[in-house]
């Protein structure tokens, strides 16, 4: 689909394929735009064809509204509503997994539990952005980024944007920038959450009424961004420079021991009592596996902006992740856009697979255990060469 969407782009807008980051958010409370193959080039259906074309008619949109403009950069912290998610417990059955064997660690315990020892890796705070005006001074865009998961709690049945599209209609309203013409453009992007959600699991939580937790999250980020937007600094020329690149990675593949332990779980009868809850989900993941091709050439891309550099990786990227490209990046300032040219599933890096647990799974992760070490590597070859 993506690719559809960056053909179109080139063809009627003369922009470089090269230069296209197409993004995702991430939504349980939407239709899926993934094919049913993660791993394989399938046909569009209906709804990606749809998506795709909106996305080329989009930057058309935004081309015929181009103008002068000025740009400038931020940065705001919101500690309060980063967890990560993932936890060293004690021994017991909650560690157990769909493979019949053991964790160390588990996503998402039951909160306040006093089985309860760590969290299993960091958070990342900060909300990066970048703001967009006219010559005199009118809105006309900001992108932010947050390493923060969906937050729950919208109806089931309902569709939602969740609390990024929450976000982008509250700091349209913060900086004053409702009904203008042409229409103010928010956006939050999903930075590198695969580990963390907004739940503080050391804390028996409370029940709030439906999208109350979302619509409080993005009420706080934009005010944090509102707030560092005052002091912002802006720039009405800056040089701009990109890359893109595929990266070959091993898929995983079950061992025979594993697919003949899935197929007896699969050979069960009802009703006999289960290891795990989620056994035969994992068992037709596993036996799926079995013919999944060998190797995935995954796309990467960094954009340079001024001074500011956007990296792009297409999993669910840990948060140790992102705050290591932030890091060891050589530009003054860079954030991660997850979901971005594509959708390989969880990207833990080699420590956190040691470690098991949900993102580290057969079925929910998908490429080999060295992948975030070689995305990283490459990544920081691509800001080398973007370099001014």
């Amino acid at each position: 689909m993506g690719d559809a969407a960056r053909e179109w782009i080139e063809q009627e807008t003369g922009i470089p394929g090269s230069h296209v980051l197409l993004a995702a958010t991430h939504t349980h409370s939407g239709p899926s735009a993934r094919s049913p193959r993660r791993l394989a080039t399938d046909e569009l259906n209906d709804y990606q064809h749809f998506l795709a074309r909106r996305m080329a008619d989009g930057v058309r949109m935004a081309i015929n509204n181009l103008a002068p403009a000025r740009i400038g950069f931020g940065s705001a912290a919101l500690p309060g509503d980063v967890f990560n998610r993932r936890w060293f417990m004690q021994p017991g059955d909650h560690l157990k997994n769909p493979f019949g064997g053991m964790d160390q660690v588990r996503m998402n315990p039951p909160q306040g539990s006093p089985a309860l020892i760590r969290p299993a890796g960091p958070t990342d705070p900060e909300i990066a952005f970048l703001s967009l005006q006219t010559v005199d001074g009118q809105p006309i865009a900001l992108l932010a980024n947050y390493s923060l998961h969906y937050v729950s709690g919208i109806p089931a049945g309902h569709v939602s944007a969740g609390y990024f599209g929450a976000f982008a209609d509250r700091i349209q309203q913060l900086l004053q920038a409702d009904r203008l013409d042409p229409p103010f453009v928010g956006i939050m992007s999903n930075g590198t959450s695969g580990d963390i959600n907004n739940r503080n699991h050391s804390q028996r939580g409370e029940r709030q009424a439906p999208n109350v937790a979302m619509r409080a999250v993005a009420d706080r980020a934009a005010h944090a961004v509102a707030d560092a937007h005052q002091d912002l600094e802006f720039h009405d020329w800056v040089s701009l420079d990109a890359r893109y690149d595929d990266v070959t990675l091993a898929v995983r593949k079950p061992s025979d021991e594993l697919v003949a332990t899935m197929r007896k779980v699969l050979e069960k009868p009802e009703g006999e009592p289960a290891y795990h809850s989620r056994e035969r989900n994992y068992a037709d993941r596993v036996i799926r596996q079995i013919d999944a091709p060998d190797h995935v050439s995954v796309p990467v891309q960094t954009l340079r902006i001024g001074s500011l550099g956007i990296a792009a990786l297409p999993f669910e990227v840990f948060a140790e992740t992102g705050l290591e490209l932030k890091e060891r990046s050589p530009l003054k300032a860079s954030f991660t856009i997850s979901f971005a040219n594509g959708s390989y599933a969880y990207l833990p890096t080699p420590e956190q697979h040691e470690l098991g647990g949900y993102e580290t799974w057969l079925g929910t992760s998908l490429v080999e255990p060295q992948a975030s070490v070689k995305l990283v590597d490459r990544l920081l070859e691509m800001f080398q060469e973007v370099l001014p």
